[in-house]
């Protein structure tokens, strides 16, 4: 067998996982799973209707994003943008799409919080067109109250908005995915330097930032313990802590160098395993 053969399999494999990354699936896969987490760890009943509609909104959110970030990513993800060059628009219209059945759904079904299904495009235009994300942390934030968002939808959706289970997971989910944006900009420095964007790493430098990411993620993990040591939180939340420990592993091991399979799939993956953990953990106590 010669060598290029023997690599094949390993070459269609990584083709197939940037394929997932690029093409937003992936991101779109993980945000349904931030739904799947919620409804599972607030004990309520597994439905479609909210996770097709995460992901729908997420897919026509970050579609659209990539679009209007060409820009940087030729610089700091070329694979990317040469991906969206060729099928962005056609991701974007079935995001589009999507989206549009999804606020139908909402609305035929008689959801309460179906006006609220403008918020992502308003977010989405206040990232990418109104330049949010070039103010120092703000984009984060902005990226963290995103995803917190799943959670508050969950609660609206089964009208369990204001329980302890839907607040603590949007507190949790917010700060976490607010880290995680920090670090996703150390891949991003140079790009983010060329178009004038004042990111973390590029205030307070690569190294410092993985420190202070590692440090909030070991924080957060030591919050969710303190949370089921009072009683305020079921004892199965613990799994969050595995949660912020891989959190920590990521942030120490970011690297500017990093290849986009290290940010677009063992960062973004983490709420897919999340999910799985908590689905596995559900059925061995019942």
């Amino acid at each position: 067998m010669s060598s290029e053969t023997a690599s094949r399999p390993g070459t269609l494999a990584k083709t197939a996982l940037l394929t997932l990354v690029h093409s937003n699936l992936l991101i779109s896969l993980s945000a349904t799973s931030v739904a799947v987490s919620t409804i599972v760890l607030a004990d309520l009943r597994l439905e479609p209707i909210p996770l097709f509609i995460v992901f729908a909104v997420t897919l026509f959110v970050y579609s659209f994003n990539r679009l209007t970030d060409r820009a940087e990513d030729e610089r700091n993800v070329p694979g990317r943008a040469s991906f969206v060059e060729r099928y962005g628009r056609v991701l974007l219209a079935a995001g589009i799409l999507l989206y549009a059945a999804a606020t139908v759904t909402a609305i035929v079904t008689g959801i309460p919080g179906a006006p609220a299904m403008i918020v992502p495009l308003a977010v989405a235009v206040l990232y990418s067109v109104f330049g949010v994300k070039r103010i120092l942390l703000v984009k984060n934030l902005l990226v963290g109250l995103s995803w917190g968002m799943i959670p508050l939808g969950v609660g609206v959706y089964y009208e369990a908005l204001f329980t302890v289970d839907i607040l603590f997971l949007f507190a949790f989910v917010t700060t976490a995915l607010t880290i995680a944006a920090v670090v996703f900009d150390i891949k991003d420095i140079e790009g983010d330097r060329e178009e004038g964007i004042r990111t973390v790493p590029l205030v307070v430098g690569v190294a410092r930032t993985r420190h202070l990411a590692a440090a909030a993620s070991a924080l957060l993990g030591v919050v969710v313990v303190s949370a089921v040591a009072v009683g305020l939180v079921h004892p199965q939340y613990l799994l969050l802590v595995g949660y912020t420990t891989y959190m920590t592993g990521y942030s120490l091991t970011a690297r500017v160098d990093r290849t986009p399979l290290f940010y677009g799939l063992v960062i973004d993956s983490e709420q897919i395993l999340l999910a799985a953990g908590v689905l596995c953990t559900e059925l061995l106590l019942s």
